[in-house]
């Protein structure tokens, strides 16, 4: 029998302290690049510390966290090695679901992600862009990406998605966040990749797709809006 399942309460622990980590490191209760002690950790969580220092090697593991000898533990730094390997995990993982998607999603799911898309726009044009719209095209944006790799069932592949994903948004909140803008252009893109799904063209999914990732990691990498 496995650990897991031997002590299930354990798992949970580890589970919701490394969910509280994240939650807050992109609520910017954490900053990258600060020293951080255990006992800080559990003030900030509000978990044990038993359990957060089971969390410690996972997050050393993700690439979270790393011990500095002499110095103790710092939150990751957001540099440009950071932006490149991040990115390309992406372009690894995103475009090849994204063709296994334009064949297996359902018409009704390409419905509800064109709507989803079309209403930011439409009340962006009559309602102005306001933060509370900024925030929720946010929340529109990553779902379009988190339905294409959850559609792929595969366990191992959204773990390794969703550790990409947080310093994916750590680089956006550190480099460039969804402005106004941006967001007409970020809308636009995923439309046409929408329109690619609809078309059931996996290798036009692919190249639009592809285009919003280099657009974004220009961005990321200080190339200029995009």
């Amino acid at each position: 029998m496995s650990e897991n399942k031997r002590h299930p309460l354990r798992q949970s622990r580890r589970s919701e302290a490394y969910n509280s980590f994240t939650e807050h490191l992109l609520a910017r209760d954490i900053r990258p690049g600060q020293f951080i002690s255990q006992r800080e950790l559990v003030e900030i969580t509000d978990m044990p510390l038993g359990a957060i220092r089971e969390l410690i090697p996972r997050l050393e593991a993700d690439g979270l966290i790393t011990t500095v000898p002499q110095r103790g533990m710092q939150v990751a730094h957001i540099d440009l090695e950071l932006v490149r390997n991040a990115f390309q995990l992406r372009f690894f993982l995103e475009l090849e679901a994204a063709r296994l998607f334009t064949i297996q999603a359902s018409d009704q799911t390409l419905t509800k992600l064109r709507k989803a898309h079309e209403d930011v726009l439409h009340s962006a044009s009559e309602n102005g862009i306001t933060p509370e719209l900024l925030e929720h095209a946010q929340t529109v944006d990553w779902s379009l990406h988190d339905t294409i790799i959850d559609s792929l069932d595969n366990e191992i592949i959204s773990k390794i998605y969703k550790v990409n994903s947080v310093k994916i948004r750590l680089i956006r909140q550190e480099r460039f966040r969804l402005s106004e803008s941006l967001l007409q252009n970020v809308m636009n893109d995923h439309l046409a990749i929408i329109a690619a799904f609809e078309k059931r063209d996996p290798e036009q999914a692919a190249t639009c797709l592809r285009q919003h990732l280099e657009n974004a990691r220009g961005r990321a990498l200080g190339l200029g809006d995009r």
